[in-house]
């Protein structure tokens, strides 16, 4: 199903001279990106109301889309209206001897990306949103109806309303934010006091819902028509919203949960967690836990991943996990962002991620369970692989790699560890947490960036993991399987000599090993990344092609790439050898 949305828009002047209300919806080139979607009504007290409604509305529907794709919706809103409302005050400042010249305006916006909304409001405008939903004002045939906004008025002794904010009024504006998810079937509906004056919200319900086979533009007239039946004595105007369809769920959906919701408390097996039963405590390293649990209404095993105690106030560590949830979405299907093959199961690689229910009541991420065992365990078992058995892993994990890269997602944490061999005899991998796609902040992309040891020379010299720190990685990992050794040791983070050596040829440590295999991980390894494999795609090659076609091996490193202190080191002996040799003959030797 896809992103589409039934507009409606009516707009009259009532039983005044002029309409002062301005409003409007815009749905980008680009369905990614949603729509977005306001209503505007200028103060009556000065002359330029309907300018300034008309200018704020249609300024903000023409940059929104316009603004960078990272920028968070409502930072975009911020910007947009803090700009128009600066511009409405510097206005008013400089017309603030003529009478009745002030520009002010409300201002309700609403945008729709992915299954979320944003809520942005100014003044007393309204927004609403009718569902059948428990809580809220019932229409008809059960639907709710509910208030997503707070008026920023009062009532003066006359009965009029007397805002106490709006877009050009103060010199910072202070904006009402409000966030949610959007259901298939959803109708949001955006008015002015003249309609929500004279109106009940069971009656705005039912005009909104309008009668069957009913278009958007139909309710929105029905409910302005209707306004002025009741002897609206405002300007009314009506912006009717249905969703009929969504796309799949985003990285701004998953973001906006991680700020809506908090981890869960620590679970015992067998305490609930929404429509789960914790089974058992799997893994809990400080910064994340994972649990085995139970779905309750499949009956299926599940992995639910979510932050350790300590770590769920960090906003970057919520905001990773919620990147690695869209990660997830995004890898675990050929399609790349569709929910898995045609029998609902992930395709082979990457283990599935069950997209978050409307209930959540935590932040947390769900995967599929698969029986089996990592590479580490593999190994911890003892006994050495036969090299049919390594060639033939590393050739379904070079796929996976190459698949990663070619959707712009780095791994950065290839290891043992985050290699599976499931039950069904197919290799995954695991933990997307550290992993980047270039759509998060550089906050979040310096957490959790490798394990050392696995981690290519040059991220010690500051520079960014990139695709081929995922092959480098996988080659150590290789490498370390076949030999039972680290190509360049045990690496700690405070080590200073850390390549100082290349790695042992993997035919000295096992004479098994054809020497095309030992061509082909001296080569992944190289301390030089001029002489390893650029893409995942190279590596495959070489291990499809074997003996066929084998590779040269990579030349020895020179002592001064490896350590570029050693010409000083041995300048420094030399002087002091000559100095030595130097003072012995001016003391001892005859002249």
């Amino acid at each position: 199903m896809s992103f589409e949305i039934d507009v409606g828009y009516a707009s009259r002047p009532g039983l005044r001279d002029s309409n002062e209300d301005f409003a409007g919806a815009l749905r980008d080139a680009d369905p990614g990106r949603g729509l977005v979607a306001a209503v505007a009504d200028g103060v009556s007290s000065g002359s330029r109301g309907r300018e300034a409604a008309q200018t704020t509305v249609m300024g903000l529907l023409a940059d929104f889309f316009a603004v960078p794709e990272t920028w968070e919706t409502t930072v975009a809103f911020d910007r947009l209206i803090g700009a128009q409302n600066a511009w409405l005050v510097q206005h008013n400042r400089l017309h603030a001897r003529e009478a009745d010249a002030a520009a002010l305006t409300t201002l309700t916006a609403l945008a729709l990306r992915g299954q979320t909304w944003t809520l942005a409001h100014v003044g007393d405008t309204r927004a609403w949103l009718c569902r059948d939903d428990a809580g809220a004002t019932p229409g008809r045939d059960g639907d709710q109806l509910l208030q997503l906004s707070q008026d920023h008025a009062f009532e003066a002794l006359d009965f009029r309303a007397r805002l106490t904010r709006a877009v050009g009024l103060d010199d910072g504006v202070r904006i009402d934010y409000l966030q949610g998810d959007v259901r298939p079937g959803d109708c949001f509906i955006l008015t002015s006091d003249g309609v929500h004056g004279v109106l009940k919200p069971a009656v705005l319900a039912r005009l909104a819902r309008g009668a069957d086979g009913g278009t958007a533009q139909q309710a929105a007239e029905a409910i302005v028509e209707a306004a002025l039946a009741a002897r609206s004595r405002d300007n009314a105007t009506a912006l009717v919203l249905r969703v009929l369809g969504l796309d799949a769920r985003d990285l701004g959906d998953e973001m906006a949960d991680a700020r809506r919701l908090g981890a869960p408390p620590p679970r015992r097996p067998g305490e609930p967690l929404d429509g789960y039963t914790i089974t058992a405590l799997v893994h809990d390293n400080g910064v994340h836990r994972l649990y085995q649990a139970r779905d309750r209404a499949s009956g299926s095993l599940v992995a639910i991943k979510t932050l350790s105690p300590g770590r769920q106030g960090d906003p970057d560590e919520r905001a990773m996990l919620a990147h690695e949830a869209w990660l997830g979405l995004r890898l675990a299907s050929p399609a790349g962002i569709t929910a898995g093959t045609a029998d609902g199961q992930a395709s082979p690689g990457f283990v599935r991620v069950h997209p978050r229910g409307a209930q959540v009541s935590a932040l947390y991420v769900v995967y599929d369970w698969h029986e089996g065992r990592t590479l580490r365990q593999i190994q911890a078992d003892g006994g050495a692989p036969t090299v049919a058995e390594v060639v033939g892993a590393a050739t379904a994990i070079a796929r996976l790699v190459g698949r990663m890269h070619r959707l712009g997602v780095v791994h950065r944490d290839i290891k043992p560890d985050n290699l599976h061999l499931g039950q069904d005899g197919h290799w995954r991998v695991l933990d997307l947490g550290s992993a980047v796609s270039g759509r998060e902040s550089a906050a979040q992309r310096e957490l959790h960036g490798g394990t050392p040891s696995y981690m290519n020379p040059e991220q010690w010299e500051d520079a960014p993991a990139d695709a081929g720190s995922d092959l480098f990685a996988l080659g150590v990992t290789l490498y370390q399987w076949l030999t039972g050794r680290l190509p360049y040791g045990e690496v700690e983070p405070y080590q200073l000599g850390r390549y100082r050596r290349d790695p042992v040829p993997a035919t000295r440590l096992r004479p098994d090993v054809p020497i095309w295999l030992d061509h082909l991980l001296a080569k992944a390894v190289a301390r030089d990344p001029r002489q390893r494999f650029e893409t995942a795609e190279e590596l495959l090659l070489a291990l499809e092609r074997g003996a066929a076609r084998p590779l040269n091996p990579p030349p020895a490193t020179p002592l001064l790439q490896r350590d570029p202190r050693a010409l000083l080191v041995g300048a420094l002996v030399v002087s002091l050898l000559f100095n030595a040799l130097l003072v012995v003959w001016l003391l001892f030797l005859p002249r």
